[in-house]
């Protein structure tokens, strides 16, 4: 009988540490490529912007413990998107009014007047949060280039008087020649934009919603325009919204006042299928010659306060560079890791036309690592790569060919049983159509972290993972199948 065969090219590529500042950085689970606060708590990306070569980074924080509480703006700078740059606390809470999520952009034509001596301001825009009383708008600007803040005397500058009314996107339309803000109403699930001439005075233009996924209080919208993939001129918008722990996006046209989604209304899409990213945004003002590049806060609320991590609690995702396409009449999100993650890969070794039958491992351990594969599934088979395997522990990721199911399981990766809510959120799965009988996967590994990039970034899967501190294997697997492999391994 002729066996069935599932033919593996993998590329696995080691990359080098970063972010070993200071003794901080050797934790067990501490990532390496995936930003981190040295310290203590942090959740939303906040006012990412490029100002003068420089990537900055503005982020929930809680400078007081390794919980969530006392929101306040903590900021870092990047000239790459990979290495990052610890600066002070940014923007502080005081007097019981917590700073939570919103955007910066930098006002060159100055037309907020804050700008003095020839100086430009950095502005940002956020919702500042009273407890249980009242969420609105204020702003606050910076004439050092992001390092010391003044809050503005006359704030708010929107107040709808709502306990529930948060996290604005600003940017600068073009056309218009105006600047357009999207804030949130969660609980009824809609997104607000509005216009002002000078950061300051706000009109209301339209609403958008409710729409695809409202099984949990909506948050952190992303208005963005975005290349569609394989033109030179044709771009859309893509406007992303967070739900409780799930992200969803719409893609569609913005005139300047309103947003019109150009998907099937009965169909939810998703920017990732894992169980850890959440509240990503787009960078403002990024050079015409850079692609829209969003980032993502990699944990989940239904557990976050609990992951065994200390002295530091959540990361940010891999940068990615955002286009979409036009698949099967959808338009579908496409998203890279950021071109510059790839100079950290290091040496390389390689494996030709391997054979394995049931599993295979392969001659490396480690817990920071890139790999390339490409997968032929044989019909019928289930077939897959085991990350961080020890005695009995995996994470394994893995298509199952009869389903046409790509999907992810942690159930047996390590330590599963800090919170109910991580141990039943151990599986996830989409459905993913072969392209020419195979399945490209590029995977990120980084101690507690994984990021899976399926066919050249049509999905994205992102979860946490507490392996053991020896559990650090790398194998193939199938269900029992022969398997014909090539290996090409780049390590340290």
């Amino acid at each position: 009988m002729k066996l069935k065969k599932n033919l593996f090219a993998i590329l696995l590529l080691l990359s080098a540490v970063i972010n070993a500042q200071n003794k901080l950085y050797t934790e067990q689970y501490r990532p390496q490529f995936h930003f981190s606060p040295a310290t203590n708590w942090c959740n939303d990306p906040n006012g990412l912007v490029y100002n003068n070569g420089v990537y900055h980074l503005f982020y929930q924080h809680n400078p007081f413990g390794n919980v969530w509480g006392h929101m306040t703006w903590g900021h870092a700078t990047s000239m790459d998107l990979i290495h990052w740059k610890h600066l002070p606390i940014a923007i502080p809470e005081e007097n019981g009014v917590m700073i939570f999520s919103g955007t910066c952009v930098v006002d060159k034509n100055n037309t907020s007047g804050f700008g003095t001596n020839g100086k430009i301001p950095m502005v940002a825009v956020y919702t500042a949060h009273i407890e249980n009383v009242n969420q609105s708008q204020h702003i606050a600007y910076s004439l050092d280039d992001g390092i010391t803040w003044i809050k503005y005397a006359n704030n708010p500058v929107l107040d709808l008087h709502k306990k529930d009314f948060r996290d604005p996107k600003i940017f600068w339309h073009q056309q218009k020649k105006y600047w357009v803000m999207a804030l949130m109403f969660p609980v009824e699930h809609i997104v607000q934009f509005y216009s002002s001439k000078n950061l300051k005075e706000w009109q209301h233009l339209s609403d958008f919603g409710p729409a695809g996924d409202t099984s949990g209080v909506w948050e952190c919208p992303d208005l963005t325009q975005v290349p569609v993939k394989g033109t030179l001129e044709q771009k859309k918008w893509l406007l992303q919204t967070s739900q409780n722990a799930n992200m969803q996006y719409f893609v569609g046209e913005f005139d300047g006042v309103k947003f019109t989604n150009e998907n099937p209304t009965n169909k939810i899409f998703r920017p990732d299928y894992g169980p850890d990213y959440y509240a990503a945004i787009a960078y403002n003002q990024l050079p015409a010659t850079v692609l829209p590049t969003s980032i993502g806060w990699v944990n989940n609320w239904n557990y976050a306060n609990d992951i065994p991590t200390t002295p530091w609690k959540s990361a940010m995702s891999i940068p990615r560079t955002l286009s979409v396409k036009k698949i099967n009449n959808d338009w579908v999100l496409i998203q890279k890791p950021v071109a510059a993650i790839a100079g950290l890969r290091k040496n390389k070794i390689t494996i030709d036309n391997a054979v394995v039958s049931d599993k295979k491992t392969l001659p490396i351990k480690s817990k920071q690592f890139e790999i390339e594969c490409t997968i032929e599934p044989a019909a019928s088979s289930v077939s897959g790569i085991r990350l961080a395997t020890g005695t009995n522990n995996y994470f394994e990721l893995g298509y199952d060919a009869t389903k046409q199911i790509f999907y992810i399981d942690r159930s047996k990766s390590g330590n599963t049983t800090l919170n109910e809510n991580f141990t039943k959120k151990d599986r996830f799965k989409k459905k993913i159509t072969l392209q020419n009988k195979k399945i490209k996967l590029h995977i990120y590994f980084d101690n507690s972290i994984v990021e899976i990039f399926v066919n050249d970034g049509e999905a994205v899967f992102t979860a946490q993972l507490f392996s053991d501190k020896d559990d650090g294997g790398i194998e193939l697997f199938s269900d029992g199948e022969r398997q014909n492999l090539v290996v090409y391994i780049f390590g340290k």
